[in-house]
């Protein structure tokens, strides 16, 4: 069971769980390594009964070699002692190999799980989470996941097979000690059942301000820039620290009451003993228990009392990974909204490039009050050059994205050579653009393999001629090790129009029939830019190309301009039939070219 509230610190829904149900979600992870788990369930069993037959040995050593004073009946016993502690030796070594190598296997198999999962999600959900957040997820929330497999179930399984098997032996050995023991066994109990709702609760909140501290580190140092040239280091630090602080004082409720649980119940444990070992001490004085009985039964009650102890400490261990774990669940039920359909429509070789909207009305999901795009019917002919110009915010780049397939309109249909995108597999739609965005990406690898991201089996030659047609050649052989040379997170050792010749580069590898520029020369000097559109123009012969550009002066060549205002079409047709026509292109024209 459980209820969602709101959070008081983040303003954010939280679902409260009432049990360790998250905690079954462990299990596909867990189910392909039976064979380690069956390990060590067998050394587990071996490890155990090696140590409850210590107390035996024990009862011998007092009844019958202190005792006898034979010198033989000792040998044989410490004999016996040495073989058992080398089986639980040995056996101790194998269960803790088994179960922290499930612990590790089960991890990597969680994280590549999640990780699967959530790069295969639409860009809504994006939109609405925070990248820092996430990678807290699949970070700290999956070795706290780690820890419980690793090491806290083995702990806490052992002590509950001790306990038992401690509970079952000292009932053997004096039922009405066992008695007297039992008598506490509800007390003990009380504060654990009390105490560890609460204690995750705490765990669960104490995750998310981490996660929210997470998410500010992660945006803040991918900003360093932005934030060093408003002097805003002071300023990020302190509200970096605020948020640290909070998850520090969540913590440390979390911490008070783990320690406070963990008090009561080893006083209540030692106490019980205390209790029964004062009972049967007046036992063997009154000669109704031998010595040797009474120190069988102490050892089988500390062996009880400790597991309990180590159940107790464990417990908030427990609670952490199930509260880790319950976010975790919450990644894994969030469902793509667009995706490939069952039954896809197959492409018929290579798309010819033929593009058609029809009455298309979208907004987005994050902003639903307002529509991005509204009646939008356009088509484009295969081979076609059509630019795309209108203020910001008109609705150009929207148009990129339902191309894409990032997201699907309310309204309306878009077509691909006759075909609903709808209809067809995600990656065959998409294998049939190429794009260059305005903003754009360059990963942490070499100068070849951000290139090659466009096609990943491109060998070498066919990525240097890329470059050399992106005019990117000349600076990427100057680079110390050429091609070889890794960029730095998000392209650092280039200027930014260095990095647009690699995008292109990308693009032009690609050799997809459909091309998407979204300003793809923004950041380039004015003669880059002039051989890069020699490059474009040599790259869009026999392709459909559409292209979004707020200067106007690159998209005089385009076959036809549309003009888009408000999410609408306005107007469209040649630079020179728009100028003709007055209106927002030839005010825009006027704007840019009287300058």
């Amino acid at each position: 069971m459980s209820e969602t509230s709101i959070d008081p610190t983040s303003g954010r829904p939280v679902r409260k769980a009432r049990d360790l149900g998250d905690l079954r979600r462990l299990w596909p992870f867990l189910k392909p390594h039976k064979g380690l788990a069956l390990g060590w369930v067998v050394f587990l069993g071996l490890s155990s009964g090696a140590t409850l037959v210590l107390p035996v040995a024990v009862r011998h050593m007092i009844n019958n070699g202190f005792a006898g004073s034979d010198p033989r009946v000792i040998n044989r016993t410490f004999i016996g002692l040495f073989v058992v502690a080398l089986v639980m030796a040995l056996a101790t070594a194998a269960r803790f190999y088994c179960i922290t190598l499930l612990g590790e296997r089960s991890l990597a198999s969680l994280r590549s799980s999640l990780y699967d999962h959530l790069i295969r999600l639409d860009l809504g959900f994006y939109e609405r989470s925070r990248v820092g957040e996430l990678i807290s997820r699949l970070g700290t929330d999956t070795e706290l996941v780690q820890t419980l497999v690793g090491s806290g179930i083995s702990v806490a399984l052992r002590s509950v097979v001790m306990l038992i098997g401690a509970t079952v032996a000292m009932i053997i050995t004096s039922p009405r000690l066992s008695g007297l023991t039992a008598l506490v066994i509800p007390a003990v109990m009380l504060p654990i059942l009390i105490f560890g709702r609460r204690v995750r609760r705490l765990s669960r909140h104490s995750q998310d301000r981490l996660a929210d501290a997470s998410a500010i580190a992660n945006e803040t140092l991918n900003a360093a820039q932005a934030i060093k040239a408003y002097s805003r280091e002071d300023t990020e630090s302190l509200r970096y620290g605020q948020s640290i602080r909070n998850a520090l004082s969540t913590a440390r409720r979390r911490i008070g009451m783990s320690s406070g649980l963990t008090a009561s119940v080893i006083t209540l444990v030692f106490g019980a003993i205390t209790l029964v070992l004062w009972a049967g001490a007046r036992d063997v004085l009154a000669g109704h228990l031998n010595a040797g009985v009474l120190g069988q039964f102490v050892m089988y009650a500390i062996f009880a009392a400790g597991s309990v102890g180590a159940v107790s400490g464990v417990w908030g261990q427990v609670m952490r990974a199930s509260g880790a774990m319950g976010r975790i669940g919450e990644l894994f039920d969030e469902q793509a909204t667009v995706s490939t359909p069952v039954s896809p429509t197959p492409m018929p070789g290579r798309a010819k490039g033929a593009i058609r909207f029809e009455g298309v009305e979208f907004r987005y999901p994050t902003r639903p009050e307002t529509a991005a795009l509204e009646e939008f019917s356009l088509e484009v002919q295969s081979g076609e050059t059509v630019a795309l110009v209108g203020p910001s915010g008109a609705g150009k780049s929207t148009v990129f994205g339902l191309l894409l397939r990032f997201y699907d309109p309310q309204r309306g249909t878009i077509l691909l050579d006759g075909v609903d995108l709808r209809a067809l597999a995600l990656p065959d739609l998409r294998g049939a653009f190429a794009l260059v965005p305005q903003d754009t990406v360059i990963f942490g690898g070499s100068a070849a393999e951000n290139i090659r991201f466009g096609r990943s089996n491109a060998v070498e030659e066919e990525v240097q001629r890329a470059a050399l047609a992106a005019e990117a050649d000349a600076f990427l052989r100057a680079l110390p090790q050429g091609y070889d040379t890794e960029l730095g997170e998000r392209g650092v050792r280039l200027s930014g129009g260095q990095r647009q010749r690699v995008a292109i580069a990308r693009a032009i590898l690609r050799d997809a029939p459909i091309l998407l520029l979204d300003e793809a020369t923004s950041a380039l000097d004015a003669q880059s830019e002039a051989a890069i559109q020699q490059a474009l123009a040599r790259l869009e012969k026999g392709r459909t190309t559409l292209v979004i550009a707020h200067r106007l002066a690159t998209v005089q060549r385009a076959d036809r301009i549309v003009v888009m205002d408000g999410g609408r079409i306005i107007a469209q047709g040649t630079h020179d039939s728009l100028l003709r026509e007055g209106g927002l292109y030839a005010q825009l024209a006027n704007l840019q070219f009287a300058s």
